[in-house]
């Protein structure tokens, strides 16, 4: 198989795009089953916040596996981090 472009004969190996072709679907393979693998690894959720004691409502828990505060905690963490960074 062969394509012209601007008067330059370029010659396509059907061989190699196939391979490319094989180790594309084998890496999207492999990236699916990590991603499936993924919450299982996670961390487990605390039920109460490690700074405020409070408790961490069990849809934050489901939604960020592996949380350890409490949004009001994680905010106060983040403008701290935020305004340390400039």
């Amino acid at each position: 198989m062969s394509i012209r472009r601007r008067g330059v004969l370029i010659v396509v190996d059907i061989v190699d795009f196939a391979n490319d072709l094989v180790q594309e679907r084998i890496d999207q393979a492999l990236a699916a089953r990590l991603l499936a693998a993924k919450p299982a690894l996670a961390a487990h959720s605390f039920l109460f916040c490690e700074n405020c004691d409070g408790p961490i409502p069990e849809a934050r828990r489901l939604a960020q596996p592996g949380c350890t505060q409490c949004v009001d905690c994680l905010s106060l963490a983040e403008l701290k981090g935020a305004r340390h960074a400039r």
